[in-house]
């Protein structure tokens, strides 16, 4: 009987204590604990012990990590400076011997970019959106650099001329060397960072290099298959015309007399005969101005001065969806006036083209009198909206030694960062794919 009292004395107080921590709280505080220290996807998000410590692939926030080829300066430099001709062909280019980009290469200058990629990569201390690395296998991206825009612009620019058959051998050349890589072999290239920025770049084997990440101007000339915005990157070209850094007038609405600017070359092939239409469309109207003009020294200075002084400019189509005047443009702080149906612009995901720029399709364009009655009936309070952004982002339009935040080649490495999961999946389900890619 003893015992059985002393048991019953024992449960009831075990029952007590039970009902007492759960009515406080307790119990479920001791078994939320104890679960937590069980299953790491309960616990806190400041408990770093249960945190994954392994960096991703690609760090976010962190610079890109760029392994740089040496190549052979003439496949680079050596198309820039004499001062290169008759050394060892193998001297490695440093920030200390790199040639500054000539002041008189004239339109060469357009398409420039991979030179302000390789000479943001050989910057010491300089910071930004992109690092190199000397051991390959911490690399995010490969940077091939080849100068393919200013190899068509100094060896073949005339198509038939006898010294494209240099322009070809540089592009045989470099993708030999390519294929020899043990990093090209691994991902057949998808993580090679190549630009191809003026339309002709590249053009006898561009195909062999078609899955790597190509620097573009746009897609005018590329095959979908070949290049498109899922995973290469669209560049601004460098501007010709000098930015307009004291633009600080205090009524820039009416010091800007004209209303709608253009002033370059009208008969253009594919979507830019657009141009030579325009200009029949837009004779007549006293604040257009309208001029076919070729691209010389004095030519660009007045239109440097014509897109300082309107406050809309006009970019139709060229002989591909882009052209260079729309950088213009905006280091003039002038409206510009897109009329490209296929165009594709740098940095679409960060900027909103909407806020600082008009938008005709060319069919809109080609209505005798609409363009200009819309652009009249933008307020002035609408045009010093869009004028302050223009000066706000410019910018990034901005190419430069040293690079600087938010530049363009920084902006650019950006870019290439954003594209590399991708480029990783393609890799790793290539991989472990045992049928033909049904995706394609």
């Amino acid at each position: 009987m003893i015992t059985k009292s002393i048991i019953s004395l024992i449960i009831f107080l075990i029952i007590t204590l039970i009902t007492y921590l759960i009515t406080t709280g307790g119990l479920i505080g001791t078994v939320d604990l104890n679960l937590r220290s069980q299953f790491s996807f309960l616990s806190s998000t400041n408990d770093t012990r249960t945190i994954p410590t392994n960096p991703a692939p690609c760090r976010t926030g962190s610079p890109l990590r760029v392994f740089m080829y040496d190549l052979p300066v003439r496949f680079n430099v050596a198309m820039l400076s004499k001062n290169f001709a008759g050394v060892d062909e193998n001297i490695p280019v440093t920030a200390r011997n790199l040639p500054p980009w000539p002041r008189n290469s004239g339109l060469k200058q357009q398409h420039s970019v991979e030179y302000w990629m390789m000479a943001s990569l050989l910057c010491e201390n300089c910071g930004g959106e992109a690092v190199r690395v000397l051991d390959p296998e911490v690399a995010d991206v490969f940077f091939v650099p080849f100068f393919s825009s200013l190899s068509f612009n100094t060896h073949g620019r005339n198509m038939t001329d006898p010294d494209t058959e240099i322009d070809r051998q540089l592009q045989v050349d470099i993708l030999k060397f390519l294929r020899q890589s043990i990093y090209w072999q691994r991902t057949e290239g998808r993580d090679h960072v190549i630009p191809m920025h003026h339309p002709n770049a590249f053009r006898f084997l561009r195909e062999e290099v078609n899955a790597s990440i190509l620097i573009v101007a746009d897609f005018g000339r590329y095959s979908k298959r070949m290049s498109n915005l899922q995973k290469d990157v669209v560049a601004p070209y460098m501007h010709v015309m000098e930015s307009f850094l004291d633009d600080n007038s205090l009524d820039p609405y009416n010091s800007r007399t004209t209303l709608l600017f253009f002033k370059g070359r009208t008969v253009r092939k594919s979507e830019g005969v657009v141009r030579a239409k325009l200009e029949k469309i837009l004779k007549g109207y006293d604040d257009v101005h309208y001029e076919a003009s070729y691209a010389t020294g004095e030519s660009i200075k007045a239109s440097s001065q014509g897109m300082r002084s309107s406050k809309f400019c006009l970019n139709p189509a060229g002989d591909t969806p882009s052209s260079n005047r729309l950088f213009d443009a905006i280091v003039s702080h002038c409206v510009p006036v897109i009329v490209s149906d296929q165009i594709e612009l740098p940095f679409e995901d960060e900027l909103d083209y909407n806020k600082f720029s008009i938008f005709f399709s060319v069919e809109e364009a080609l209505i005798p009198g609409y363009m200009v009655q819309q652009l009249r009936k933008i307020s002035k309070e609408k045009w010093l909206e869009m004028w302050k952004i223009l000066k706000e982002i410019s910018h990034h339009y901005e190419y430069q030694y040293p690079p600087k935040k938010d530049d363009a080649v920084n902006m650019i490495w950006r870019q290439v960062r954003d594209k590399v999961p991708a480029e990783r999946l393609a890799v790793n389900r290539a991989r472990r794919l045992k049928v033909p890619d049904w995706w394609r």
